[in-house]
């Protein structure tokens, strides 16, 4: 049986390898023909790949990886504060001196 095209990349989202999504992929479309009791029309189809990404929500939540991205967000937006606050007092500074030194005077 084909898979989707799109599998490896909802291997990935979850986080388990294409081999495993591939055997949830054939138990979603078996369970998929016992509920619709048809193969190959829409519901079918549709069926099946929402019991594909159920399988893929349990399979993901029995996994012990820690999700690491938020921390490095956090990290980089902290590590960027002092950076940010330099470029706003510069920004500051250059729009007052702008104003205190305005256009120069033209001699009548």
């Amino acid at each position: 049986m084909k898979t989707p095209k799109l599998l490896p990349w909802y291997a990935r989202k979850a986080g388990v390898s294409i081999e495993r999504a591939e055997s949830l992929w054939r138990k979603a479309v078996r369970e998929a023909t016992e509920r619709t009791g048809w193969v190959g029309n829409a519901e079918y189809w549709g069926e099946a790949m929402n019991t594909f990404r159920t399988l893929l929500g349990e399979e993901r939540s029995t996994l012990c990886t820690p999700s690491v991205s938020p921390f490095v967000r956090t990290q980089n937006r902290i590590w960027r504060l002092p950076l940010n606050a330099m470029e706003d007092m510069c920004v500051a500074l250059a729009a007052n001196w702008q104003k205190q030194i305005g256009e120069p005077r033209k001699a009548a």
